[in-house]
């Protein structure tokens, strides 16, 4: 592993404050249950991804006994046939190195899948662990959708079908912000996979994932950039969490 790392019991104590913030500000919201949500998968994620740096030992112990298989056919086809130095016949020499490689290949070709399928587990459940972080990342999108800043302007006029928002200046700045940090958390979260098991794939998927949490986070502050013009907004608190 590389010098520096990403600290996974790091991560899950940021997200258990952040959790701790959210839920002081917005009690019982949508807001602090999915960050509780995503606190549980980090969990599970620091031991997840420790586990991807450890061999599976069912497969190994399969794999060496696939080894000593081979071995032991190959001294078995030797012994069946007489093959003795000082009277070797072509004959013999055929046949045995027909059968020999007719087991080689086909005791080569279990080592291969057996070595190949440790890889594709462990790859299979990283991806849907980081399949479960991408989804986190879209219902947090989901509760900042509907918090338009453009509603503290006096020009705005709501309609009928317009939702309900209760939330001042001050609120909707702190709300977005929590949604931001959590994107980001989210993003660190699917890092930490990739740091004990460097597989192409799951680097690849790891990647969409941080590209999809910075977009959204960007999408956020433009919004926190319009909160800060509207003459409404006053400073935060300096005790604020």
């Amino acid at each position: 592993m590389p010098g520096l790392v990403l600290e996974a019991p790091r991560i899950v104590e940021t997200i258990e404050r952040l959790r701790n913030r959210i839920e002081a500000r917005f009690p019982g919201s949508g807001l602090s249950r999915i960050c509780n949500e995503l606190l549980l998968t980090s969990r599970a994620a620091a031991e997840r991804a420790e586990g991807f740096g450890r061999p599976i030992v069912a497969i190994r112990v399969l794999t060496w006994l696939l080894v000593a298989l081979l071995v032991t056919a190959i001294c078995l086809v030797v012994t069946a046939t007489g093959l003795r130095w000082g009277r070797v016949e072509i004959t013999e020499i055929i046949q045995t190195s027909e059968a020999g490689l007719s087991e080689a290949v086909l005791i080569g070709a279990g080592l291969l899948f057996l070595i190949g399928w440790e890889r594709r587990l462990k790859r299979s459940r990283a991806l849907r662990a980081l399949h479960e972080l991408r989804s986190v990342a879209h219902v947090i999108d989901m509760h900042q959708l509907t918090k338009d800043p453009e509603r503290l302007l006096e020009r705005y006029s709501s309609t009928k079908a317009s939702p309900r928002e209760t939330m001042t200046a001050f609120e909707l700045n702190r709300y977005l912000d929590y949604c931001s940090e959590l994107l980001s958390l989210t993003g660190k979260v699917a890092a930490v996979y990739v740091q004990w098991f460097e597989d192409p794939v799951v680097l690849e998927a790891v990647a969409e994932i941080e590209d999809l949490t910075t977009g959204l986070c960007q999408k956020i502050w433009q919004k926190v950039n319009l909160i800060q013009r509207v003459d409404e907004v006053r400073p935060a608190p300096t005790a604020e969490g």
